[in-house]
This record gives C-alpha cells, sequence and structure tokens, in this order.
C-alpha cells in the first residue's frame, strides 16, 4: 500500500489495527556519470519498494527524493538540499507520522551522502524525549539498500571489476531494469574505461578529480538482466530485514 494512494481512513484502519509501521524510500537528484540517470538514488529504493509491496503488506511513504548532494552540483541537473534543510523536514516528517500513531520508521536510502544527515535528523527527533527523560514514541532504522542483508557481496560478484563506488554498474543495473530503453547508453565509450578513486570534498574539486562523474566505476556492464537480479535479491532481503525491525 502507498500512503499517497490511500484515504485517511485506510490509514487511521491500519493503525488502529495495530500496524505501525513505515516504509519511506529517501535518496538524490545527482549526476551519475555519462550512462546513469540523475534520479539514480531516489529511483532505486523506490523500485525495490514497488516490486516488495507486490509480495507483503507494507506501507510505503512518499519519496524523499532531493538530499545531501553538494559535492555534485558542479554537474547539470543535480540538486541539493542543506543539511539543516534536510534535517528539519526528516523531523517534521517524522512528527507528522508520530502524532498519528506510526511507531516503526524505515528508511530505505538510496545514496550515501545522505547518511551522516539522515543519522543526525534522527538523533534531533530523539533529543526532545531524552532531555525529558521519557522514551522516544517511535523507533528510526536507516538502511542503505545495497547494505540490506547479502546485497553487497551479491552485487560484487555480479560486477567483480569496475563496480566502483559512484555510478555503480549495480545502481545503474538496476535503473536499467526499471527504465529498460534507457539501456542503450551502456554502449558508450567511456575513457578511462574505468574510472579513478578518491575522496570527495566540494563540487569543483569532485569535477577536477571526477571529469565524467564516475568515480572507481564502469557502468557499461550494466544490463537489464543483471538488473533484475539484483531488485529480485533486494525485495527478498528488504522484507526479511523490515520484518525484523518491526519487532524492535
Amino acid at each position: 500500500m502507498y500512503l499517497s494512494a490511500a484515504t485517511w481512513q485506510e490509514i487511521e484502519a491500519r493503525i488502529k489495527s495495530g500496524k505501525k509501521s513505515i516504509i519511506i524510500p529517501i535518496g538524490s537528484h545527482e549526476q551519475h556519470g555519462p550512462t546513469g540517470l540523475i534520479g539514480t538514488d531516489a529511483m532505486c529504493p523506490q523500485i525495490i519498494l514497488d516490486e516488495a509491496q507486490k509480495q507483503a503488506d507494507i506501507l510505503i511513504g512518499p519519496n524523499f527524493g532531493v538530499g545531501q548532494a553538494q559535492h555534485h552540483m558542479a554537474f547539470a541537473g543535480s540538486m541539493t538540499l542543506r543539511p539543516s534543510t534536510m534535517i528539519a523536514t526528516i523531523v517534521d516528517w517524522t512528527n507528522s507520522l508520530a502524532h498519528h500513531g506510526f511507531t516503526h520508521i524505515y528508511w530505505l536510502n538510496g545514496h550515501g551522502g545522505n547518511c551522516a544527515t539522515i543519522n543526525a535528523a534522527f538523533c534531533e527527533t530523539y533529543h526532545q524525549y531524552s532531555m525529558k527523560g521519557e522514551s522516544a514514541p517511535f523507533k528510526h532504522l536507516l538502511m542503505n539498500w545495497w547494505e540490506l542483508p547479502g546485497i553487497t557481496k551479491f552485487c560484487m560478484d555480479l560486477f567483480p571489476v569496475g563496480h566502483g563506488s559512484h555510478a555503480t554498474a549495480s545502481e545503474v543495473a538496476l535503473t536499467y531494469w526499471r527504465f529498460k530503453e534507457r539501456e542503450s547508453l551502456n554502449q558508450l565509450k567511456l575513457e578511462p574505461k574505468i574510472a579513478p578513486s578518491g575522496s570527495i570534498r566540494d563540487a569543483l574539486d569532485y569535477r577536477k578529480q571526477f571529469p565524467d562523474g564516475r568515480i572507481g566505476s564502469d557502468p557499461t556492464t550494466a544490463t537489464i538482466e543483471l538488473g533484475g537480479k539484483i531488485v529480485e535479491a533486494s525485495v527478498k532481503a528488504l522484507l526479511e530485514s523490515f520484518k525484523e525491525f518491526e519487532k524492535a
């Protein structure tokens, strides 16, 4: 079930029946090299959740599709929130959901650059309860989709050479599975074939070090078929992870 496509009566009945958990896809809109889509980090969690809801009774919240991506702003089309804006928004989303009785909020993330800000937001949501000596009425869990149980190894086994750390072969393949007409992008000739690796700071530094946007990757190995395998494995891992979180 999608929160956006439900009525308030349906959500109220769900909460009263004891179903007080929700999964929020969270990601980013940022460049993903010459062969990757700008919305990759927002779409990967959404694609996995779209398939997962066909197999289980889960509630999916709105897509939090723009994150902390200042280091990508030297590439056209990238968007970013200030960390303070993102923290405030996560706090407001949390308070809204908790107000209605949600107790378990699972954030399925698609952008590693979000992690520090998301965790800071979690601290912000818990702060008021800690200072009053009260237990927070909700729990958060941040899960990067590629860190779902077994998925990192699964992806590395599919792409043992040139997987990389940004514009990775696995995330590009996952989006090709959803947007099959974009698979032809993997025919582009990239130079170098495997991008360099390194650390990042501000946007101009990023563009200077990694001119086409990739970090350590050769995403031309991404295919629809391999993307489908990643989706299937990720859905299974997500449902297991979410089930355990609901017990917490």
